[in-house]
């Protein structure tokens, strides 16, 4: 069993950055493909990042790039995302998840990951 904890949510202007962390109690953390999703209200759950199983290959989602940096230490067995020049459109609840699956490839849909954390809240005003 996995388990994730997010931390590091919280209120920030317009302009500004948070830095996420997710910590994961799992021995061999460096074998999963760890990932970083967002639900506003109402809304479904959407990717932002993630880091594939293997290989360390990343991607983004578009609405992110340039602006979002993931980031994992295998050693504290965690994955951050740093969040730089933040919109109110950023305004979501955050959550970590993570994959014992996948290869080289990033995997960005929510169905493909089997453990999540309870989500930390960021909220952007304008």
């Amino acid at each position: 069993q996995v388990q994730l904890v997010e931390s590091g949510g919280g209120l920030v202007q317009a302009g500004g950055s948070l830095r996420l962390s997710c910590a994961a109690s799992v021995r061999t953390f460096e074998s999963y493909a760890m990932g970083w999703f967002r639900q506003a209200p109402g809304k479904e759950r959407d990717f932002v990042g993630a880091f594939s199983r293997n290989g360390g290959n990343t991607a983004y989602a578009d609405s992110v790039k340039g602006r979002f940096t993931i980031s994992r230490d295998n050693v504290k067995n965690t994955v951050y995302l740093q969040m730089s020049s933040l919109k109110p459109e950023d305004t979501a609840a955050y959550y970590c998840a993570a994959s014992p699956n996948g290869g080289y490839k990033v995997t960005v849909s929510p169905l493909q990951y089997d453990y999540w954390g309870r989500g930390t809240q960021v909220t952007v005003s304008s």
